[in-house]
């Protein structure tokens, strides 16, 4: 059972034709009877208002269909780098994922940073060149970009019969059969064109000749006969696609309904089964554990994603071992408390059909849940176990919100909260200083779509301020030698502590802490209650209340009190000696920078890099593609806010451009710091 089942998701950059991609999935494997259009609206996945107006996917949405006796979960994904964090918790759950390319853009900056994530998560990918009917289209540019960006080993398994507006099908060559489709998108099968069998030969020679050298038994094949075989060839790309050490490289048109079949071939034959990944593993009580993808085990699930809906509240799980059941009551090992499923359901976007059981490998969503979150762990009372959750990226624009009227005060903070529950990547907080609320998350689009979640979908009038990035300060220059003394008498037992820090740059980034203390003049306990005091004392620093980052910390010499000495006083002196030492330290204000990827008209390149450098960017390559400029920059966050309103004024709505986050740079010394 568990050996025709696939989990995968569909990644690339923005506007690749991911979500096309995943509806004429659903129309081949019949699970839909209309094709679906992004441009109208119209399509299964991209079915949030805000998504269909839009035209982009915002949130990852499961479905699920079979295809020649297997059953495929699938997850569609945003490709906008503000909802990376979307594709981060998918990433989590997927054994394989498709990789869709734009024809003629190649791999694109946000493709390479998913390509990345999928790398940290060891799922194993084919690619999908998409758009080949395109003007401009062409398979071995995009595959050179892929073997040069991403790295791995391409190994294109097809060869495209025309070019452009005369793309009408493909060769593939594994099997050495021609695949042509009619304007209806139906398919037909016959032997190789004449005109193009002596380069379809030439490419199969390629293509085991790249399969020999990755996999040990067709090598030792292709050294004994001279060739490979159609069941070797087939065998050894699974083998190399599940390793991770090659890419099986098709092409297509979505959007034409060509190339979509010999896809899902693809994901059923080179895609890993739950069976072939490896068991999951966990921890109990400080053990490390696995749990093996057996329906027979105890229940192991992952909750990677939780959504509001009027009837209730959903929680999509995938099952990793053992057996659930309606009715069943589960431990939530992250939250420590029981769990009771009220409902299981087949998902297909926002339309459900109800099961009576799931099993281990399944992707499903459950109702009941009171307190599960995304990254929470379920599993059986009997057998606990905390599964690692994905990891939440730190958010880095802000805005105030308030609500226009005063009584809707709470439901702005229901509101709030109900968002911070379905998207781990916003972060609400109340400024100590103003008072204010304060919404921060991965992007200007991502706070947009935010809010204006709360102006449909609760009728809440809301007030926003401008967008404000989260600023870093580090250490220009350190101090030696700096001695602090925490002495407090106030009847009873009172507290002493003294401490001795050097404080210094850390290259690497970060906070590192450690001890040259000898002679035991401050005892190991009393040592890491320093270290939590310096960690406490950076979460503002001197400039601005901003959070410290990339200093080294040494505890060099100190003092106890036989009576008075505590870890609160040491846990005080390392907080405040830490203060006092950043100080008098020589400080720098960070400012977050990202890397944006402008694509205009070659007559508007002037006009581009001249708002460029009006923002402080710095100009880091540009290249010509398909008669338009593409302009690489690195520029500070702070610049980009209405950066696409100003963009567009300036290429008559021609230019586009990406951006991703790249780190931390100094900023100058007139930055605002609050």
């Amino acid at each position: 059972m568990l050996a025709v089942v696939r989990n995968l998701g569909i990644l690339a950059h923005v506007d690749a034709g991911k979500t096309t991609v995943t509806e004429r999935i659903l129309f081949a494997t019949g699970t839909t009877h209309k094709r679906g259009e992004v441009h109208e609206g119209t399509t299964v996945t991209d079915f949030d208002p805000q998504e269909r107006d839009r035209g982009i996917t915002i949130f990852a949405a499961a479905v699920s269909c079979a295809w020649d006796g297997h059953r495929i979960n699938l997850i569609d994904t945003p490709g906008h780098v503000d909802f990376a964090d979307e594709v981060e918790r998918a990433l989590r759950v997927l054994d394989g994922a498709v990789a869709v390319f734009d024809a003629v853009a190649g791999v694109e900056p946000q493709s390479e940073s998913v390509w990345r994530q999928a790398d940290r998560h060891g799922v194993p990918r084919i690619a999908f060149v998409n758009k080949m009917d395109r003007a401009g289209a062409d398979l071995d540019a995009a595959v050179a970009s892929i073997r040069e960006r991403l790295h791995p080993a391409p190994l294109v398994v097809q060869v495209p019969i025309g070019t452009e507006d005369t793309f009408t099908g493909v060769i593939d060559l594994v099997r050495m059969r021609a695949l042509l489709w009619d304007d209806g998108g139906s398919v037909e099968e016959t032997p190789v064109p004449d005109g193009l069998r002596s380069e379809a030969v030439a490419r199969r020679r390629a293509l085991e000749e790249a399969v020999a050298e990755l996999h040990p038994g067709a090598l030792d094949e292709f050294c004994d006969t001279g060739t490979l075989s159609e069941g070797t060839l087939s065998s050894a790309l699974r083998v190399v696609t599940r390793d991770g050490v090659g890419v099986v490289v098709l092409c297509g048109s979505a959007y034409r309904n060509r190339g979509v079949e010999p896809l899902l071939d693809a994901v059923v034959a080179y895609l890993p089964s739950p069976l072939d990944v490896p068991p999951v593993p966990g921890t109990h009580e400080g053990e490390e554990q696995t749990r093996p993808a057996d329906p027979e085990a105890p229940a192991a699930a992952l909750a990677f994603k939780v959504h509001a809906t009027p009837t209730g509240r959903l929680t999509y799980l995938r099952i990793y071992s053992g057996t659930i059941e309606k009715g069943d009551t589960l431990w939530d090992a992250t939250a420590r408390r029981t769990e009771r499923i009220g409902r299981i359901l087949r998902v297909r976007a926002d339309r459900h059909a109800p099961l009576d059981r799931a099993v281990a490998g399944d992707i499903v969503a459950v109702v009941g849940l009171k307190s599960a979150r995304a990254g929470s762990t379920l599993c059986a009372p009997g057998a606990p176990l905390v599964l690692e959750p994905p990891g939440v990226p730190e958010p880095v624009v802000s805005v105030a919100v308030e609500s226009r009227r005063a009584g809707d005060t709470d439901r702005l903070a229901s509101g709030l909260s109900r968002l911070t529950e379905e998207d781990p990547s916003l972060v609400v907080r109340t400024d100590p200083e103003t008072g204010q609320t304060v919404l921060s998350g991965m992007g200007e689009l991502h706070l947009e779509v935010a809010v204006e979640k709360l102006r449909r979908e609760l009728a809440l009038e809301v007030n926003v301020g401008r967008p404000r990035v989260s600023y870093r300060e580090t250490i220009g220059r350190g101090v030696s030698g700096l001695v602090f003394r925490h002495v407090k008498q106030d009847g009873g037992a009172g507290q002493f502590a003294h401490v001795v820090l050097d404080v210094e740059p850390h290259d690497e980034g970060g906070f590192e802490f450690r001890s040259a203390v000898v002679g035991g003049r401050v005892p190991q306990e009393y040592v890491r209650a320093v270290e939590a005091g310096c960690r406490d004392a950076l979460a503002e620093g001197p400039l601005g209340g901003h959070p410290v980052t990339g200093l080294r910390v040494t505890l060099t010499d100190g003092a106890t009190h036989v009576k008075d000495s505590s870890d609160t006083a040491f846990r005080t002196a390392g907080r405040l000696g830490l203060r006092e030492a950043l100080r008098a330290c020589a400080m720098v204000l960070l400012e977050p920078v990202v890397e944006v990827t402008v694509t205009v008209p070659e007559d508007a390149v002037g006009g581009v890099l001249g708002d460029l450098a009006a923002r402080r960017g710095r100009v880091t390559g540009s290249a010509t593609r398909a008669g338009a400029a593409i302009v690489t920059a690195t520029v500070p966050l702070a610049e980009l806010f209405g950066y696409a309103a100003r963009l567009r004024s300036r290429t008559q709505g021609r230019g586009t451009f990406t951006a991703r986050p790249t780190g931390y740079a100094p900023a100058p010394v007139a930055s605002p710091v609050r």
